[in-house]
């Protein structure tokens, strides 16, 4: 149930949440814009230059957060804002806002401002940076909003200018944290209103499953990953980025890999009773949070009794940042399910924290190339070195080593010229009904009588059901 992209799918809430974070970003830049423009003006009329040229600079900060979220460049854009905002608040609140008995200081409420901006924009991040910057701007709030001490500033502003000030600032902190408030109120319905529906999705057989296939460099077909896809009835196609975080923040991961792992073992008894398709291998990925349950195993075997699949035909994959919850519980787990025949591959290796002395102890009989390296290894060095790295150790350690997510005949070439000689990706195929699966591997069974060059370039297929 990895997040695997999807071409012209519908995507339900990660569109809607990019857009709400543009017009979140929109909000600040048009603050900035509005408050730089209106007091620059204001101060110029009363002499006051250096609180002038402070408000010049918060209206081209302003601008350029605009210009960077039209051009959809919103992290830059984000902590352009977060950090400008962060020093000009502290600055005028400090040096200018000086808290009196006609007037207490009101420029710090804009940290609110931002906070909430933060936690909006920073929601998909680690837990550290999220914390991190909004814990900031909260204690900073809570300093300027304790403290009367005028700091010993020499531009104090007279009271005449601040009561106005007070009014305005108040005014523009309280619509920025209306608007944001209105944002979190929106997503957080529409996360459950999307979590109802994929309940009732796992129910109402609007799940399916797609199947990408693994080959070689002489064309033969190994076997095939199973990918769910959800259509929705009003939304259409979700996109598993959508979803499958989703299910894992509500639990509903549980039983949507229950009827993944289910439904892949009967189309694996399916392709058993086709000659074409016999000796084919089906890998379907499990969440971290099904490795976790006690009896992960025996939920594994109840399957495989039920449905009747030959256990050898089975691949579990499990992603390499899962194991950084409780190595030794999956380690004991695995190899249960490997006595029974399952077989094992990691997925996204590299991209984890697993060592290479956990790595000998997993009973593994793959390793994946992730395709974030994949995708450069012709342009970065970087990524080749790597790509090279988990060939080489892989097949030290006896593992079939498969690179997924390749697009070009170039990529192809340089990982057969580096040993690896095992692909998934657009270039054979697109993950396919079953169907089309079959009518694919039928199709390259009949290809695979034209006489091939050893050592030359895998010739792709024509992608099936494209």
């Amino acid at each position: 149930m990895r997040n695997e992209p999807i071409q012209n799918g519908n995507s339900a809430l990660n569109a809607l949440h990019r857009r709400r974070i543009r017009w979140m970003l929109w909000i600040g830049a048009a603050l900035l814009v509005a408050l730089g423009l209106g007091w620059s003006i204001f101060f110029a009329l009363i002499g006051e230059w250096i609180i002038v040229a402070m408000d010049v600079t918060m209206l081209v900060l302003g601008l350029a957060v605009a210009a960077l979220t039209y051009q959809k460049r919103t992290r830059f854009a984000f902590f352009l804002l977060a950090g400008s905002m962060f020093l000009v608040i502290c600055g005028v609140s400090i040096l200018f806002d000086v808290p009196s008995a006609q007037a207490p200081r009101s420029t710090h409420h804009f940290l609110l401002v931002v906070a909430v901006c933060s936690l909006l924009f920073l929601r998909d991040d680690r837990s550290v940076l999220r914390y991190t910057v909004t814990g900031a701007y909260m204690l900073a709030f809570v300093v300027l909003g304790s403290t009367n001490s005028d700091f010993g500033s020499p531009y104090a502003l007279a009271d005449s200018v601040r009561v106005t000030g007070t009014w305005v600032n108040n005014l523009f902190s309280a619509l920025g944290l209306y608007a944001l408030i209105h944002i979190m109120a929106a997503e957080l319905t529409e996360q459950s209103s999307l979590a109802v529906d994929l309940r009732k999705a796992i129910t109402h057989r609007e799940l399916f499953l797609l199947y990408q296939p693994q080959v070689t460099s002489q064309g033969q077909v190994l076997g095939a990953e199973a990918l769910v896809r959800w259509q929705h009835p009003k939304r259409g196609l979700v996109r598993p980025d959508d979803f499958i975080p989703l299910a894992e923040k509500t639990g509903l991961i549980l039983p949507l890999g229950s009827w993944v792992l289910s439904t892949a073992c009967l189309q694996l008894v399916a392709w058993s009773r086709q000659p074409a398709l016999a000796g084919l291998t089906l890998s379907v990925n499990v969440s971290v949070h099904q490795f976790c349950q006690p009896d992960f195993v025996e939920q594994v075997a109840a399957v495989m009794e039920r449905t009747g699949v030959q256990p050898h035909k089975l691949k579990l994959e499990l992603t390499e940042s899962s194991l950084a919850l409780d190595m030794e519980d999956i380690i004991l787990k695995m190899h249960a399910l490997k006595a029974m025949g399952v077989g094992f591959s990691l997925d996204d290796f590299g991209t984890g924290y697993s060592s290479l002395n956990y790595l000998k102890r997993l009973p593994l009989d793959q390793l994946k190339i992730d395709q974030s390296f994949v995708r450069d290894v012709l342009s970065d060095d970087s990524d080749a070195s790597i790509a090279r790295m988990v060939i080489s150790l892989g097949t030290s350690l006896g593992f079939n080593v498969i690179a997924e997510g390749v697009e070009t005949q170039g990529q192809c070439e340089f990982l057969m010229e580096n040993e690896c000689h095992t692909f998934q990706g657009y270039l054979f195929s697109k993950p396919i009904p079953a169907d089309k699966f079959a009518e694919y591997c039928h199709s390259m069974v009949a290809r695979s009588h034209v006489a091939r060059v050893p050592g030359t370039a895998a010739v792709p297929a024509a992608p099936a059901g494209a």
